[in-house]
């Protein structure tokens, strides 16, 4: 079936549940891109104006998240405030090579980097326990975790895909925080570096404007949905979920 054959009503309802579905994903690990792209794909969206879309449409998913994450989020307002420039800076970055360049240049290197971040995050434990004797406030430790930020905001802002798994390997060998405490950083960052990117998508136009609207308010559900079951669950069955959701992301990218 052509895509204009497919009646608007039909093909807005089928944005809204690939929001709602990314915006679950996102709540959970990330990668609630893989669901909206791909679908505005199907739908007929060009590749550069479906990327800028679901940049823009996926950032109430944080949104909701962060409202069931504000507990573990408390203590953490002095850190979240240090990593904004690394934020600001890296999704900035990272959209104009998007704007100057294509969003199939990451295509064959994502693969390989969702899979290190899910190996990583598997690995962080370990790593954090043979660091312990390191504090969290250590400047090369930290310094590790600005410059982590700052490229998975660069990636953040050309394409996304992925970007939860990637933040949590990060901040999990560089802070030695529970699983849930991470997913509230996860989201808060995620966050920032998703509206820096949407506000200059926004600026740039080029989006898919019926799309994008039923993207917002799935997204927004979506988030709250995922994040409300996360935090139902056991901080090992999170964390299993997480690498789960990595390995599966990996094998689907690399197979194309």
């Amino acid at each position: 079936m052509f895509v204009g054959t497919i009646p608007l009503v039909w093909r807005l309802s089928i944005m809204f549940l690939a929001g709602i579905g990314a915006g679950i994903a996102n709540g959970i690990a990330g990668g609630g891109t893989f669901i909206t792209f791909p679908t505005m794909l199907s739908l007929g969206v060009p590749a550069l104006t479906a990327n800028i879309t679901t940049t823009v449409g996926v950032v109430p998913s944080y949104l909701g998240s962060l409202r069931v994450f504000r507990v573990q989020l408390r203590p953490h307002k002095k850190l979240i405030l240090s990593l904004l420039p690394s934020c600001v800076l890296g999704s900035g970055l990272g959209t104009a090579l998007l704007l100057e360049g294509s969003p199939s240049t990451f295509r064959e290197v994502v693969p390989w980097l969702i899979g290190t971040g899910t190996a990583l995050f598997a690995i962080s434990p370990y790593v954090t326990r043979s660091l312990a004797h390191i504090e969290s406030d250590n400047r090369g430790r930290r310094w590790a975790l600005y410059i982590g930020i700052f490229l998975v905001s660069i990636y953040g802002g050309y394409f996304g895909a992925g970007i939860g798994i990637l933040l949590l390997a990060v901040m999990a060998l560089a802070l030695p925080y529970e699983i849930f405490e991470l997913q509230g950083l996860r989201n808060a960052v995620s966050m920032v570096i998703n509206v820096v990117a949407a506000i200059i998508f926004v600026i740039y136009g080029h989006l898919a404007d019926q799309y994008v609207v039923m993207l917002l308010f799935g997204t927004l559900i979506g988030g709250w949905l995922g994040a409300m079951l996360v935090v139902r669950l056991s901080p090992f069955f999170v964390r299993v979920l997480v690498i789960v959701v990595g390995v599966v992301t990996t094998i689907k990218l690399a197979l194309g």
